[in-house]
Parts: structure tokens; C-alpha cells; sequence
């Protein structure tokens, strides 16, 4: 039964990336009335760039050339400055970079060009590559001088009703994996300024005094886990636990196998790959904390257990079930691809963008897209016994 429910999966995966696709990339999530009100019915920056991964591990050519041309979109749309938009309308030709920029489009973006050319290299490499270049330009803009670590708004990520703001661990988890694609030289700082920032419990003291001092305060007043802070900022930081963003850190390799272990084993302890993996945050941030925001009541999402604050995301399970299969975990993996695809399976398959985090109730758009991707590249991922580009 569980083979025939991944199979399934896999299939109706295929059509709902193959549903939502269109000459200029692939949409968020399915048309309708709904979506388009909020504007899933665009090219995103992320989302097309995240969906191209799996898309390329599917081997399909009709999905791998769709993936092409939403790479290509978003590139003819890039800033003057080289970013990359938050989502491009099709049907406006007209882009977006949100209220308070948006970061990791361009990250990903990079990341997906680099894959697509890696797998199934084709004119689009060269096409892109002064644009990939002026990227790169505009990252290292964003990027401290001595900590080789990407700085940012709040709200400016993939969680973009969240105050994360700084030094941002699921920003500088995807900018070092961009590091190590690209092959550049300051990838080794940013891996070990990434630990010492997000991980301030360590033996190590840094040379720079500005980074002792700031190691040093959080250390008073934070008690030690074993995961990575979700950001840190001069005089705050965030413990509420980024799940999503430590999976990513340990995926990309910020850490030893070891320390990724640990993690693994914490997260499965404090259930948050139950109902359904994954939940993004460990400890939702209540109206009374002092990170809370007036904007997370944003159409009433970021309630805790709600969205980005505390919701199930099938997409990050995706990620999820891909770092226990490098872990060696290969049975806990398939067990939790099996759960994934329960959870697209709700409402007769309806792929819901997230789900109530304590309930698993299917909440946001239907039909959509990272969720089909991801749960073909974890599939693939295991079945192939292939880390492809981790």
C-alpha cells in the first residue's frame, strides 16, 4: 500500500506541475478566482527556482524546458542593480520586489540556473551568465565586510510575514550553498561565521572582537540547543527555531554529519514532523512576545501553529525526507516520504500550500507547485541514492 501510494504521488505530482505550467514558467499554484487575488498565479522568484530542481530531477523534457523558461523570465525582468523579482505576472509582464525587498529570489534563481545547466547543459547557461554574474554582484552588496554573511530587512525572505531581520540563518544556509556552486573563494567564511553566529555555544573564539562581544551576549541570555538560531541581529536574535532553516544548514553541509544528527534526532523528539512533516517553526511566537509584529496578523496567517509561524509545509518535507536519506537514515526517509504523500493527498489530492500545525487541517492554495517538485526530487533522491547537487 505504501508503494502504491508513493506512485501515485509521483504521477499526480507530474500532473500538477504539467497543470499549473505556461510558456513563461510555472505558476505558484493552480488558476482560480483565489489565487490570482493573491498573486499565485505569477512566475515567483523562489518558487519556480525551487520547483526547477525538482522538475529537472524528474526527467521529464516538457517540465525541464518549463523550468528553462521560468529562469528565463525572471532574468529578463532582473534589476538594474542585478535582482532578481520577488514574482513576475505574466500576463502584465510586470515584476515585483515587495515591501521590503526580497533576498532570497535571487539565491535561489542562482541555484536553479546552476543545477539546470549541471544536468542538461544547453544554451540557456551562456545565455544567462551576465545576468547570474550581476546577481552575484548584488548579493556581495548585501553581504558583510568581514563576516562574509548576508544581511537583510525582516520580513524580506521566503517568510515574509516574520521578523527575522540581519544575519539570517535560512539566507546564509542558501548563500553559502550559492558559494559552493559558484565556486567562490569566501566560501569557507561564511561557513564558519555561519557557525559561530547561529551557533554561539561553541569552543571556538573568533578573532574579531565584534563577534566575541556579540557571541558573548547571546550566551548570557540564551540557553544552548542543538540548533542553529533563526537570526541575529545586534541585540536580538531568534529562538523560537527555524526549522526549516536548520534543515537546510545541515542539508548544504554548513555542519558535520554529527551535528546534523543531533538535530535530526531533536526535531524528531519535539514531533515536528508530526501530523505531517514538516512544521517550519519549533515554538510558534505568541501575540505576547517581544518578536511578535502587528503585520503577522496579515490576513490572519501568522497566528501560531498558523503559515510561517508554526504551520506544516509539505515542501520543506521534501527537504526534510532529503537529509535523512544523506544521513544514512534511508528507512526514517521513505517512512516520511509515505507521510508526505498523505498530506498532498488531502481533500482528494489537492496539494494544499500548508497545513494548521498542531491539526494538520489543509489551509492556503491548492494545487501547488513546490509541493509537486519537492516531493519528486525527494522520491527521486531516495530511489536514485543520489545527494544531486547537496
Amino acid at each position: 500500500m505504501g508503494r502504491e501510494l508513493l506512485e501515485e504521488c509521483y504521477r499526480r505530482s507530474l500532473a500538477v506541475l504539467r497543470g499549473n505550467a505556461t510558456p513563461k514558467g510555472v505558476l505558484a499554484s493552480a488558476p482560480n478566482p483565489k489565487a490570482a487575488g493573491r498573486a499565485y498565479t505569477s512566475i515567483f522568484g523562489r518558487d519556480a527556482s525551487i520547483c526547477a530542481l525538482g522538475m529537472a530531477a524528474s526527467g521529464e523534457q516538457d517540465l525541464v524546458e518549463c523550468a528553462r523558461e521560468g529562469l528565463r523570465t525572471l532574468a529578463r525582468h532582473q534589476a538594474g542593480n542585478g535582482q532578481i523579482p520577488k514574482f513576475v505576472k505574466p500576463e502584465l509582464d510586470e515584476a515585483d520586489f515587495w515591501y521590503t525587498g526580497c533576498i532570497d529570489a535571487t539565491l535561489w534563481w542562482l541555484i536553479a540556473l546552476h543545477v539546470l545547466e549541471r544536468m542538461y547543459p544547453s544554451r540557456l547557461g551562456p545565455e544567462l551568465t551576465p545576468k547570474a554574474l550581476k546577481a552575484l554582484e548584488w548579493l556581495k552588496c548585501q553581504e558583510h565586510q568581514r563576516w562574509y554573511l548576508l544581511q537583510q530587512n525582516e520580513a524580506s525572505d521566503w517568510a515574509d510575514i516574520m521578523p527575522r531581520s540581519g544575519f539570517v540563518l535560512y539566507t546564509n544556509a542558501l548563500w553559502y550553498w550559492v558559494k559552493r556552486l559558484y565556486e567562490i573563494p569566501t566560501r569557507q567564511e561564511t561557513r564558519d561565521y555561519l557557525k559561530l553566529l547561529f551557533f554561539p555555544f561553541g569552543s571556538a573564539v573568533p578573532e574579531q572582537r565584534r563577534v566575541r562581544l556579540l557571541m558573548h551576549y547571546i550566551r548570557n541570555r540564551c540557553k544552548p540547543t542543538p540548533f542553529y538560531l533563526s537570526f541575529v541581529n545586534f541585540s536580538s536574535w531568534g529562538e523560537e527555531l527555524d526549522v526549516f532553516g536548520n534543515v537546510l544548514a545541515h542539508l548544504v553541509r554548513v555542519s558535520e554529519p554529527s551535528e546534523a544528527g543531533r538535530a535530526v534526532d531533536a526535531l524528531v523528539a519535539l514531533k515536528a514532523n508530526e501530523p505531517h512533516p514538516l512544521r517550519v517553526v519549533g515554538y510558534p511566537i505568541e501575540p505576547s512576545h517581544p518578536l511578535w509584529r502587528l503585520y503577522m496578523q496579515r490576513h490572519r496567517q501568522n497566528l501560531p501553529w498558523q503559515y510561517h509561524n508554526g504551520g506544516i509545509w509539505p515542501f520543506v518535507g521534501g527537504f526534510w525526507v532529503m537529509l535523512l536519506g544523506r544521513l544514512g537514515r534511508e528507512e526514517l526517509a521513505w517512512r516520511e516520504l509515505a507521510r508526505l504523500a498523505e498530506a498532498n493527498r488531502l481533500n482528494h489530492w489537492e496539494f494544499n500550500e500548508w497545513l494548521q500545525g498542531q491539526t494538520g487541517a489543509p489551509q492556503g492554495m491548492v494545487r501547488q507547485s513546490w509541493n509537486a517538485a519537492l516531493f519528486l526530487l525527494a522520491y527521486r533522491s531516495l530511489a536514485d541514492r543520489s545527494n544531486y547537487f547537496f
